[in-house]
């Protein structure tokens, strides 16, 4: 295998963005096509942009989901694409079914997106020297992939489970709804998870810091440190005299019966978490309002209201019943169409009438729209929760409501338009603060300063030559638990032992188990098993190889990260219930407990975990049988172990076939792998896993269940694994 190790101060630093969902191109960004597709798009090609222009950086990866969608524009389907700076490219993954599918349904795509990004990886020159993950489903995707190439992560959440979950029921929505719609566990669980792995979290605002990371179990403010997002000063500027009146002006002032009074603007994408509603009831409501200003709205593009998404035919439905409540026509313009590159020209006409930006949105991560809008000279209101507090703060060019109050809203706009001194003094402020103090060069410059300690102190892998010697040339892997998987079944062991001296030339055989090596050994030898060329043991925690199964040293480093037994032990000596297993099944990398079976509907893994990380413990916690729990480090699993012996063979994951059971296999079956559960064990935990996706289930038990697997995959066959096709390809 080509060891493309890192070499980042020779040749500059590598940086690889990933953001998965919604849609990201390079130029003509459809901002506010639907949820997924706001200001974090924009944000990341900016980033990317703003970081390769500066000088020790020579490549930087924006990485995203592959799109084939004959509804979208063909561009999504490329697989690179440069963007504007020489030296960063937009990178496109496959990931689940080809069309466009929203955020809350990728979740059970993302093992198969990071093992597609790992393949990816390996295969470029060099790895990069840095991950940054941005939304939590590209943290989840990167911690994975830094499980495995141990190389340093930073993430930048946007936006986070718990606040929102906490702002959506606040409006009226319920815990069940929530869930329902936003798979909200997942999202949370997978936030936790890079928090307790993430070097370096990257916030916009302090607020960020203080009221929505402190939800978090792990809950580390050392770790975070703010940078504001840059803004475009050559789009977003003042009106100028003698600038012609673009298309989306005019298409702005045939919904207005005097369009030249001051214009309350709003600009976001059709989502009820914008909370544009309330900004329509408090202009309703309002005569004083109505009489001197129009509203103007403009939200997403629209063909046909019927054919959008639950949420946007949610809102703009409501939108249009207001409308006609107050019968608001000749008043309110609510555009269908607009141009990315008209975005600019909408807020320097909202401030050539003296008017104002409206972001009433429950919460707001950061607040982009309010910096381009005090920019151009635009004064705003925004929501007090989030980001706006740092920008008003910083900027003193706007006032602060409670969203969810359209009487303070409607006092706030009557405020702005009728005290024409403080107008200007905000307008003068804008304009001047967002130049001092958020350009993207200034963004860059202090990134690189928070991330080159980071990177100058991470060690790249070393393999030893002998792991590598180990594969024996294969260009194939079995890999099998031991208990209730493999063994039980005498005929059956004794084919398969028979077909793997046959094979051994083709495939590489290896175990995956809970058991310690000396138990492993004990069970080879009784069962006449062919001793394997990789032997996963402890749960991941060690991995063996070669004639002797040599231990690897190099693995045992990788693993050692952040690992501290001895705090893992104090924090949970008192907790009721738990008491440490015998030292026969405690290892360098495994704690191992006993759960008091009167404690077992109390002491739940969540629970565990949840504890562990108040404690700021980056831990794998496994819980089986309702009565054995194990702690593990972060890095430790069967499934990230295997998928290191993997790249370091240069074995594909779709030509490795797992022979799985326990809940503690499951990210052995995920993602790429050709994986077979038998059919002794699809009682257990992993039979929520679906057939298909590289999943088969077995009718044949034990190591008879494999054989069968090796066959429905034609795995001997020069390319193996059975095609599945989507059914929405």
């Amino acid at each position: 295998m080509q060891q493309n190790q890192n070499n980042g101060s020779a040749d500059g630093l590598y940086i690889a963005l990933i953001s998965i969902h919604g849609l990201i191109r390079g130029r003509d960004l459809e901002l506010g096509r639907d949820a997924d597709t706001g200001g974090q798009t924009k944000y990341v090609v900016d980033l990317a942009n703003a970081l390769v222009r500066q000088p020790g950086v020579a490549r930087v990866d924006l990485i995203t989901r592959r799109v084939i969608d004959e509804r979208l524009d063909s561009s999504y389907s490329e697989e690179q694409e440069p963007l504007e700076a020489p030296g960063a490219q937009i990178i496109r993954i496959d990931c689940g079914p080809r069309q466009y599918i929203a955020k809350e349904k990728l979740w059970e795509h993302l093992d198969t997106f990071s093992d597609n990004l790992l393949r990816f990886f390996q295969q470029q020159q060099r790895m990069p020297d840095l991950l940054h993950s941005h939304y939590a489903d590209a943290g989840y995707v990167a911690t994975q992939i830094s499980h495995v190439l141990g190389m340093p992560l930073v993430h930048t959440g946007h936006s986070l489970g718990r606040d929102k979950r906490k702002r959506l029921m606040a409006s009226g929505m319920p815990s069940s709804e929530v869930e329902q719609k936003y798979n909200m566990q997942r999202r949370i669980e997978a936030e936790e998870q890079v928090l307790a792995n993430a070097n370096l979290v990257i916030t916009s605002t302090r607020q960020e810091i203080e009221s929505q990371y402190e939800l978090y179990d792990y809950y580390c403010p050392e770790s975070m440190w703010v940078i504001p997002p840059g803004t475009d000063l050559s789009q977003f500027h003042p009106p100028q005299l003698g600038e012609a009146q673009t298309q989306i002006a005019s298409a702005i002032r045939r919904f207005l019966d005097e369009p030249d009074k001051p214009m309350i603007l709003a600009l976001s994408r059709p989502d009820p978490r914008k909370n544009i509603a309330t900004l329509v009831r408090a202009y309703g409501e309002s005569p004083e309002l109505r009489d001197m200003a129009n509203l103007v709205i403009v939200a997403g593009n629209r063909d046909d209201i019927r054919e959008m998404n639950d949420g946007a035919q949610e809102v703009l439905t409501e939108l249009l019943v207001l409308l006609d409540y107050y019968d608001l026509y000749g008043k309110l313009a609510l555009p269908k169409k607009h141009l990315p590159s008209e975005v600019p020209a909408i807020y320097r006409m909202a401030a050539r009438s003296c008017g104002i930006f409206i972001n009433p949105a429950l919460t707001e991560p950061f607040g982009l729209t309010l910096l381009e809008s005090a920019a151009t000279g635009l004064p705003f209101i925004a929501t007090e929760n989030g980001g706006p507090q740092d920008i008003v703060e910083n900027c003193e060019t706007g006032i602060l409501v409670d969203p969810l109050s359209a009487n303070d809203l409607g006092k706030a706009m009557k405020t702005l338009l009728l005290d024409g001194e403080l107008w200007r003094k905000f307008s003068a402020n804008g304009i001047k603060n967002v130049a001092l103090k958020y350009s993207w060069d200034a963004h860059a410059r202090s990134y690189l300063k928070q991330i080159k300690p980071l990177v100058e102190a991470h060690k790249p892998q070393q393999f030893s030559p002998a792991i590598l010697r180990a594969s024996r040339f294969a260009d194939r892997l079995i890999v099998s638990d031991l208990d209730k998987t493999l063994l039980s079944n005498p005929t059956g062991l004794r084919e398969f032992c028979q077909m793997l001296r046959e094979r051994r030339k083709q495939v590489a055989f290896g175990i995956a188990t809970a058991r310690r090596l000396d138990s492993v050994l004990k069970l080879l030898k009784k069962y006449r098993i062919p001793k394997p060329d990789i032997l996963i043991s402890s749960l991941g925690s060690q991995i063996h190889y070669g004639r002797e199964l040599e231990v690897s040293t190099d693995w045992e480093s990788h693993v050692d990260h952040d690992w501290n037994p001895r705090a893992i032990r104090r924090i949970l000596r008192d907790v009721p219930g738990l008491t440490l297993q015998e030292d026969s099944e405690q290892s360098k990398f495994k704690i191992s407990f006993h759960i008091d079976p009167s404690e077992q509907g109390i002491l739940t893994k969540e629970k565990i975990v949840s504890l562990l990380r108040q404690e700021e413990q980056s831990v794998n916690v496994f819980v089986s049988a309702g009565q054995n729990l194990d702690i593990t480090p972060a890095r430790v699993s069967k499934g990230l172990a295997l998928r290191y012996v993997a790249q370091i063979w240069g074995i594909p994951l779709e030509r490795v076939l797992v022979a799985a059971g326990a809940g503690t296999d499951e990210d052995m079956i995920t993602g790429n792998t050709l994986s077979v559960v038998v059919h002794n064990r699809q009682h257990e935990t992993l039979e929520n896993q679906q057939e298909g996706h590289n999943v088969f289930f077995a009718t044949q038990p034990n190591a008879l269940g494999i054989l069968e697997a090796i066959e429905h995959y034609h795995f001997f066959d020069e390319i193996p694994g059975v095609e599945v096709a989507s059914p929405d390809a």
